[in-house]
């Protein structure tokens, strides 16, 4: 995968059920996907150089965002988060190891272990561009986004998405769960982020779906 439009490729990932919901209505969301897919998702953090989150899936989920691959060491991704009122813990996994970054536009103060650095706004939220070139001061070529929905609508709406990993369980949440994008706020058809399918194939019970951005 090539460099995206600021000089680093963002790969956007989505483990979700055949309506596209993350999450019960609850917020219930481990596991939805089954351990194969669980285990690509592993390979594809290790094909990147940053792992990228926003705040609300670090107060949700508390991730650990690292690779973990049987009997392969590899090096691990930065982990880095959007958090605009610096709202992570100091007691977050991601806040810990000295690998992680926390984009915020509130005034720095230490979490953690974690490297807080204030970027641009856009509205009350750090700008994706503006992240983007942060990450970039830090050697970031490609990053992967895995979650929320309000991150993944960001750079959609910003069409820098250039590649789609997505993972669907065998399974419906209805319309009261929880979105894997939120609101791109489209009045047109041709508004919509496009993309060209690359692959499709089944992972355990799931189905991998692969598509990049159709120019």
């Amino acid at each position: 995968m090539g460099p995206g439009r600021h000089g680093i490729a963002v790969t956007l990932k989505l483990a979700t059920s055949l309506d596209g919901r993350i999450a019960t209505a609850t917020g219930e969301s481990k596991w939805i996907t089954g351990e194969a897919a669980r285990l690509e998702v592993h390979r594809l953090r290790a094909a990147h150089d940053a792992i990228l989150v926003g705040v609300e899936t670090v107060l949700a989920d508390d991730p650990e965002l690292t690779v973990r691959l049987p009997g392969r060491p590899v090096d691990q991704p930065l982990r880095v988060v959007l958090d605009s009122r610096l709202r992570t813990p100091p007691t977050a996994k991601v806040a810990s190891g000295g690998d992680s970054l926390i984009l915020t536009v509130a005034e720095p103060r230490p979490v953690g272990s974690a490297l807080v650095e204030r970027v641009e706004p856009d509205g009350a939220r750090p700008s994706v561009t503006a992240s983007l070139a942060a990450m970039k001061r830090h050697g970031i070529t490609c990053v992967m986004i895995e979650g929320g929905g309000e991150v993944a609508a960001s750079f959609l709406r910003a069409g820098l998405v250039d590649r789609l990993e997505w993972f669907r369980a065998p399974i419906l949440l209805g319309s009261e769960g929880r979105p894997c994008v939120a609101a791109l706020a489209l009045s047109r058809l041709s508004d919509a982020p496009r993309f060209r399918r690359l692959a499709v194939e089944p992972c355990g019970d799931d189905l991998w779906e692969r598509y990049e951005r159709d120019f």
